[in-house]
């Protein structure tokens, strides 16, 4: 059997899946399953069109064309794999997975967290470069992110640029502004970069440094423990697109969003079929 993982970042099962969601019975051009090939090959070899172009012979035009109308194809599907808990029981998975990461019941209606990854980009040259300069002086597009107790996006908003913080970000974002997640009653964890609000999204960030009594130092513990997961969940997308997510995207500023959110579509998938890349995976393969 073709192993497929160290030339496209995904397993065999997850590129069935993929292709599967894509369902596109092309009449024209190479046919969906190679097209989806090549995009995937680019993702993986760092967006080097030359790169793909010699590795299935053909044309850097005919590669930079599929690779943008395959990331489009991606990115339609986005509703049927980032998406809120189907079922009561869905949601309730969640929060105990949740309780469990805590290990405390007081998390048992955390049905979230959210945090910003920062995705390193060539910048748009002229005095609209430099708003994409974040506080780590490196230009970004920030991905706001919300996952559940696996590491798996229930919803993603990516597009703003590095310098703007992650608070304003998440008052702009859907999320946000049409309450849509989480239910009455739950609650989403963050860090100490976000307000802890009640109303329109109920947020609960830890209790802010110096931290007074062991009470509060246990709570923060427990908070840590819980919303940790979505740093990992970031830390699993950035090691499977690593090439994407470690250095420069080297493509125009405004196809950058479709391309971060191709990759947490495909972060999804691969979760969805047990195709695990832990962060700690990436030094093995490189060896």
């Amino acid at each position: 059997m073709t192993v497929t993982r160290p030339d496209f970042r995904l397993s065999r099962e997850a590129l069935t899946v993929l292709l599967d969601l894509l369902r596109s019975d092309r009449q024209h051009g190479w046919g969906s399953t190679i097209e989806t090939l090549v995009f995937l090959f680019w993702l993986a070899c760092g967006t080097s069109y030359r790169v793909v172009s010699r590795a299935f012979d053909m044309p850097r035009s005919t590669v930079h064309r599929i690779v943008h109308r395959v990331a489009e194809e991606v990115v339609a599907i986005r509703h049927q794999v980032i998406r809120f808990p189907n079922t009561p029981e869905d949601l309730e998975a969640v929060c105990r997975g949740f309780a469990g990461l805590a290990r405390h019941r007081a998390f048992l209606k955390a049905a979230g967290a959210i945090d910003g990854c920062h995705v390193r980009i060539k910048p748009p040259s002229g005095p609209d470069g430099q708003c994409y300069r974040n506080r780590k002086l490196f230009p970004s597009i920030i991905l706001q992110a919300v996952c559940d107790h696996q590491g798996r996006f229930i919803v993603t908003y990516v597009g703003w640029p590095g310098s703007v913080h992650d608070a304003r970000v998440l008052r702009y974002s859907p999320l946000y502004r049409r309450s849509m997640y989480p239910p009455p009653g739950h609650f989403i964890l963050a860090d100490g970069g976000y307000p802890c609000l009640q109303h329109p999204l109920p947020l609960i960030t830890p209790y802010k440094r110096p931290v007074r009594g062991v009470g509060a130092q246990r709570i923060n513990l427990h908070h840590s423990r819980a919303r940790s997961i979505i740093e990992r969940a970031f830390g699993m997308l950035k090691t499977r697109f690593r090439s994407i997510f470690l250095k420069a995207l080297e493509v125009h500023h405004t196809f950058v969003p479709h391309v971060i959110a191709a990759c947490a579509i495909l972060h999804n998938i691969c979760l969805g079929v047990g195709d695990i890349m832990a962060p700690e995976d990436e030094h093995e393969e490189d060896d």
